[in-house]
This record gives C-alpha cells, structure tokens and sequence, in this order.
C-alpha cells in the first residue's frame, strides 16, 4: 500500500506534521509551505527530510500543486486553495481560532467544499477534551472527498453551545465513539457551573453575583477556577513540567511585573488541572497571556493577597515574591501542546522566539485524533 501523499500549508513549527506522525498514518509529506523563516528554521530542525518552501500560497503555480501529487491538505489559516487544482486532494484538516465559525469565510469555505463534491464535519476543541489541563479552544473542520457532490442539511453541524443542548452531549454524540478509548468532552469553563460553589467549595450563597473576593476575581471566576481542579478527567500540571533547577531563575515573574499585573495573573499551582491559552505575546506582555506558575505550592495565595493593597510597595512586593511565580518554560508549553520530548529549537532561537512560535502553533494530540476520525 502505497503511502499517502500530504501537503502542509502554513506548516509553521511542525505542528500538523507531528501530528500525522501521531495519528500512526502511513504517510509521507510530500512538501510544507510557510512564508515565516524562523517557524521555517524549526520545522527543518525537526524535519529535515521534508521538502519546505519558503513561499506564500498564491506564489505556488497550479504546475508545482500538480506535480506534488498530494492526497491530503493539513492547513491553520482559512484557504481554499485546492479550489484551482485540476486533481482534489482526498482529504481536508483545517484548524483556525475561535470565532472562524461565524465568518463569512467560513461560509465561502463551505460552499465551496460542497461544490467540490466534499463531506465535511466541523467541530470546536480544547486540548481539555483529551484530559490536557490547557484551554485552547479552536475551530478545527474536517473533509473527506466523495465521488458525487455532497451537500450538507444544514451548517449547524458545527460542535458549540446551544441553547437547548449541553455541548458535552454534542461533542460525546458526534467524536467520543470514534476516538477508542479516550472520549472528547468539553473544559469545565465551557459547562453550566453551580452558582452556589465558591472557590473553596463551600456554600458562597450570601455573596452578591460579580461581588470580589481577592485579586479582583468575582465569586463566579473562583468557582470555575475550582470546579476545573476538581475535575480528575483532566491531569494536574505537574505531569507537564520540567524539574525545577538553577537555570529556571530567567523565568520568574520580575519585580515590576509583580507590582503591576499581580492582580490581572492566573495563578496555577503544579497540582492545578488548568491553564489559560498561551499566545505569542507570553513572556513579554503579561495579561491575557497565559496562566503563571506558583512555585511556593506552601503559600496560601489568599493570605498574599487580602488588604495587599493597603500595604506599602516595599511590602506588597516581598508578600507577592514568597509565592514565587514563574512563567511555564517553552518546552512545558510545548509539553502542554503535545509535542515530544524529540522535538526541539535551533541553538540560536530565543526564549521569546519559542514563545512566539509555540503561540501561533496548535496542540497535536487534538489534530491526531482527527487526523484517525478523517481516515476511517
């Protein structure tokens, strides 16, 4: 059996690569396009057998498409561009951030696909479906060629929240009996909570809805927060990380940071079982950027916080810097996305390139397990 013949466009790091390698698929890639030389400079480092170029989609001739003589596209950004090929792939994984689902492109990629005689099926995934304690909810669709053009009921095939149906119901009707033993399932913050469950797990009925507890999180935020660390579907963190040595002092959170955005931080502990979305921005902007680490597993992180703001900055600082926060290393982020220990970075690619590549990346035992559902 002949192996099948993929294309990996917008192949950034290698995540989609990594991930066919996963899915056990005998297949061989044939050729990855990307227009960013640092992504690029990974991607050879973990994949040097791999012809790559170093061009944009609309630089590639239709001559250069055909002569590649592909089975399947593996692609991040919305692209169409097997919609000029004389030859159709077979076979179509698409994944794009949150919000794709109401796009017009989306809508355009559709008609398309249905034109071109595809069966598709959308879905939106956070790596917390497979037990991986970070949320990272993306649009991933998926497509399969069919002799005959096929056209779809309705585009409400797509796996998110509606009204009158659990989206865990959705996701279990629609993956958990395709995936063996593992059953995809949403991340607790994508539930119904129990408004009555604070932070402690105790009866928070009195307190008044959006009131503040500490660091400027409202009850409900601290109930998510715990009902997440409740979940033993989902692994604790400290699966994730690396041993703590000399070399990890570069990662702790500065004393400026700490007196500026302590209060905007989530704070995980390594036997937490979430983290917030890593971005590109980690490391260098600190909100919104991912979760931090605190290393100080002892420290009660309400004790730090309750009337710090009525303390001097001399002694609001030392109070912060006995939890000894820490940004996650790139290889634990990597970790998180799924990648091998195998897997690495050039010498000369910066923490804060890694950074911002692993953000632009996507997690590839997610990708693999829809890689398998694609080929059955």
């Amino acid at each position: 059996m002949a192996a099948l013949r993929v294309l990996e466009l917008y192949s950034g790091i290698g995540g989609m690569h990594q991930a066919l390698r996963e899915s056990c698929t005998y297949a061989e890639v044939v050729a990855a396009v990307d227009v960013n030389t640092l992504a690029n400079d990974v991607y050879k480092h973990n994949f040097p057998n791999t012809p790559l170029w170093a061009k944009t989609i609309e630089g590639i001739t239709l001559q250069e498409f055909d002569r590649l003589s592909f089975d399947m596209i593996l692609m991040s950004p919305p692209c169409q561009p097997f919609t000029r090929l004389q030859k159709l792939p077979k076979y179509l994984l698409l994944e794009n951030v949150k919000g794709f689902e109401s796009s017009s492109a989306r809508n355009e990629l559709l008609q398309t696909l249905t034109t071109c005689g595809f069966k598709y099926q959308e879905f939106l995934l956070s790596p917390t479906c497979l037990g991986i304690p970070n949320s990272r909810l993306r649009y991933f669709l998926i497509a399969k060629l069919h002799h005959e053009p096929f056209s779809f009921q309705s585009p409400g095939q797509i796996l998110t929240r509606f009204p009158d149906q659990d989206p865990e119901d959705l996701l279990k009707e629609k993956v958990a009996d395709k995936v063996g033993e593992t059953s995809f399932s949403l991340s607790p913050e994508e539930k119904n909570l129990d408004p009555n469950i604070g932070p402690d797990c105790s009866s928070k009925k009195n307190l008044p809805k959006g009131a503040f507890l500490f660091k400027l999180e409202t009850v409900e935020e601290m109930e998510r927060k715990c009902d997440q660390d409740n979940d033993s579907s989902i692994q604790m963190l400290k699966d994730f990380l690396e041993e703590e040595n000399e070399e990890m002092s570069q990662y702790f959170l500065p004393p400026k940071s700490l007196l500026r955005y302590a209060f905007l931080l989530d704070i995980v502990k390594p036997t937490c079982r979430r983290s917030t979305c890593f971005t590109k921005g980690y490391g260098h902007y600190v909100e919104g950027t991912g979760s931090v680490l605190q290393t100080a597993v002892d420290v009660e992180l309400e004790s730090v916080f309750k009337h710090i703001d009525n303390l001097p900055e001399e002694e609001k600082l030392m109070k912060l810097s006995t939890l000894k926060l820490r940004y996650f290393t790139p290889r634990e982020i990597a970790n998180l996305h799924g990648f091998p220990l195998e897997f690495g970075f050039p010498e000369k690619v910066t923490v804060k390139q890694c950074y911002r590549l692993l953000g632009n990346s996507l997690n590839v035992h997610v990708v693999a397990k829809l890689i398998s559902i694609l080929l059955e």
